[in-house]
């Protein structure tokens, strides 16, 4: 049985990747242009942390890997903020292929140099790479807002800081995506993932404080949410 459910895991693992991938593909190339070297570079630097992600827990946590799968949302409110999280990542993914084959940022506003390029590159899959500690601080964070039998509220590593790490990273992820890319014309929708995630965030507390014992005296004890001595 647990043979079963490891090969199944596995098997979840490499389609989730593999659809992952080819949608990446569909949405950088098909619209722009298979020459667009920023794009093929992403491409490989995504595939690579995500591997390193999904071989590191796949090792340590398999459950967490299995909760990180789940794809249906129960709160409906969560739905409707997947479903925009979804339009804004479809819209930002077309536009720097389009802006790469038509040249938008070059003519309108100036051309990302190949080095902000690298760099961004690197700082995203660092960003990337911080989602490990972030998980093994909170093993019960799906990717789907909910709450289990037995789960404890992670008060540990960066959740010392701030209630929302992992949110926290993401937005840093999508702060290097459109110069990544090579795309200043996308800046603008990579930055709407800003009022996306923080109403994500905000129904979560909801949730969690309603259904998650000790969710309420942690909020009190840690009042940041995203920004240590912010917001």
């Amino acid at each position: 049985m647990e043979n079963k459910t490891t090969n199944n895991l596995l098997t979840r693992l490499v389609g989730w990747t593999l659809i992952q991938q080819t949608v990446l593909v569909i949405l950088l190339f098909v619209p722009g242009t298979w020459h667009y070297w920023q794009g093929w570079t992403f491409m490989g630097m995504n595939l690579t942390v995500t591997m390193v992600f999904c071989t590191y827990f796949y090792q340590h946590d398999r459950e967490l890997l299995a909760r990180r799968l789940l794809r249906k949302e129960k709160v409906t409110a969560q739905r409707f903020i997947m479903f925009l999280m979804k339009i804004v990542s479809v819209v930002f993914y077309v536009l720097c292929g389009l802006d790469h084959r038509l040249g938008w940022s070059q003519t309108y506003l100036t051309p990302v140099p190949w080095w902000l390029t690298v760099l961004a590159l690197l700082s995203y899959a660092g960003c990337y790479l911080l989602f490990i500690p972030v998980f093994n601080a909170n093993r019960f964070a799906a990717s789907v807002v909910q709450t289990e039998a037995g789960q404890t509220v992670a008060d540990r590593g960066l959740y010392r800081w701030v209630r929302h790490p992992m949110y926290a990273v993401s937005l840093a992820v999508w702060f290097w995506l459109p110069l990544a890319l090579g795309s200043l014309i996308a800046l603008p929708v990579a930055a709407l993932m800003v009022p996306v995630i923080v109403l994500r965030l905000l129904n979560e507390e909801k949730v969690l404080q309603r259904d998650l014992p000790g969710y309420r005296e942690y909020c009190r004890r840690t009042p940041c949410r995203l920004i240590p001595f912010g917001w």
